[in-house]
């Protein structure tokens, strides 16, 4: 028996088949490689997932797949409303009544867009991977099913590829401004350049439809962003009932980018104000917030699991661009802006990140694991052309190295005087060069 669906999903097969390849600002985003996993794109709202898959596609056409063996599918559409696991089938029968001589003889991809909007989908997905020879992509985020949670909801048999607001990077290469040599071979007006793109991306963040606009423009879509999560990927989806307290939560978060936050001061402070909310409360919300890739929390460097619960996390928004939103000081808040934006370099390369408190007090901004093994002690700074903030940021890393001996330690600065005198062991890199290339 055909369904209902079958041919509109034809001709949206044929649709999706025809269209011309988008041009689109290449993304670098890491995916794993393991044979027999689906792909979960996931990521924050109006991240660029919908564009990333896209770039997937057009990466497997360029290598010599043709348009055939290629399917991207948005079940994001008002005509499939009401659509069933059960109907789900139809797709693949309609793909192959399409393109007979790809079944179980050639390898073909399929991208499935917004799949969670089905309910019931997960066994379908793993029944393709099991009975069909399709390359499999999903990605979707709704109050449903977060994007976090469509690879978990696959029971071992995806992986996840985050995409995230465009890197320093990525925002040039949109900008048509990416170098095209070493940032070390740059002349002085092609640096002169990059600084000042750097304090463009800093100031309005990597969100690609927030490029461009002027700064009322722009504060509004962001805001747009920032509401689209709070209603519909933590109050619809966990059925709050104090949507103020998430609003001050978020307010006290994101004003206060790169800061320490305690979730038993801000209970306090709440309750000083006769606001009755229960802490385990407070602690779920700024979970959901980070499920919903809005903001990401560091915790204190240490095996210490006691130490970590006790000390305060130190929490950064998404993207740069969001920290005049919530910022109410007026002021360019740009230090702590480069501090967001280092932190997601470190991310956007698999680290597990800690911030780090010695003995005798001093912080450095991120203790970085890589993949590799390797360890880094990260302190950011806006400028160093003060003697006395070189020597407070110096002394920070050289105390955080007794704990840390095998690790780099490195000083990234947006503003570098023309000679500086470090110590050994100590590496100077200028935050433009080091956000650019991803790493030293």
């Amino acid at each position: 028996m055909e369904s209902q669906y079958t041919l509109l999903l034809l001709q949206k097969i044929i649709d999706a088949q025809a269209a011309p390849l988008p041009g689109l600002t290449r993304r670098d985003v890491w995916l794993p490689a393991v044979p027999g996993k689906a792909l979960a794109v996931i990521g924050m709202r109006r991240a660029g997932k919908t564009s990333f898959l896209w770039q997937l596609l057009a990466d497997r056409h360029a290598q010599g797949t043709p348009r055939e063996g290629l399917l991207y599918i948005s079940f994001e559409d008002e005509r499939l409303a009401g659509m069933q696991a059960s109907d789900l089938d139809a797709l693949v029968e309609a793909y192959y009544r399409r393109h007979p001589e790809w079944r179980d003889q050639r390898h073909c991809t399929f991208f499935l867009d917004e799949i969670q909007t089905v309910p019931g989908w997960e066994p379908f997905a793993r029944r393709l991977l099991d009975t069909e020879n399709i390359e499999l992509f999903l990605s979707g985020s709704s109050a449903k099913l977060l994007s976090r949670e469509v690879a978990t909801s696959m029971r071992g048999r995806a992986l996840e590829a985050t995409v995230t607001p465009f890197s320093f990077r990525e925002a040039l290469r949109h900008a048509g401004r990416e170098p095209g040599k070493p940032p070390g071979h740059l002349t002085k007006g092609e640096q002169s350049q990059l600084d000042h793109d750097l304090g463009a991306y800093l100031q309005h963040g990597g969100f690609a439809e927030a490029q461009g606009l002027d700064t009322r423009s722009r504060s509004e879509l962001l805001r747009s962003y920032v509401d689209g999560v709070l209603l519909r990927d933590v109050m619809e989806r966990h059925n709050l009932s104090q949507p103020q307290v998430l609003r001050w939560l978020v307010q006290q978060l994101l004003g206060n980018a790169a800061g320490a936050f305690s979730i038993n001061k801000f209970h306090a402070d709440l309750r000083s104000r006769g606001v009755p909310v229960a802490k385990d409360t407070l602690h779920q919300m700024l979970a959901h917030l980070e499920d919903a890739f809005l903001l990401h929390s560091v915790a204190l460097a240490t095996d210490s699991i006691r130490r970590q619960q006790v000390n305060p996390r130190k929490v950064y928004p998404v993207d740069t661009g969001l920290i005049a939103l919530f910022d109410r000081s007026g002021k360019p808040n740009t230090g702590h802006a480069l501090e967001v934006a280092v932190l997601h370099t470190l991310l956007r390369s698999g680290a597990q990140v800690g911030y780090v408190l010695t003995p005798a007090g001093c912080e450095v901004d991120f203790h970085a694991a890589l993949p590799s093994g390797e360890q880094w002690l990260v302190q950011v700074c806006l400028d160093l052309g003060d003697s006395a903030t070189l020597q407070r940021e110096v002394h920070a890393l050289q105390d955080a190295r007794q704990q840390w001996p095998q690790a780099r330690c490195l000083l990234v600065a947006q503003q570098v005087p023309p000679t500086v005198a470090l110590p050994p062991g100590i590496e100077l890199h200028r935050a433009s060069h080091w956000l650019l290339e991803g790493r030293p």
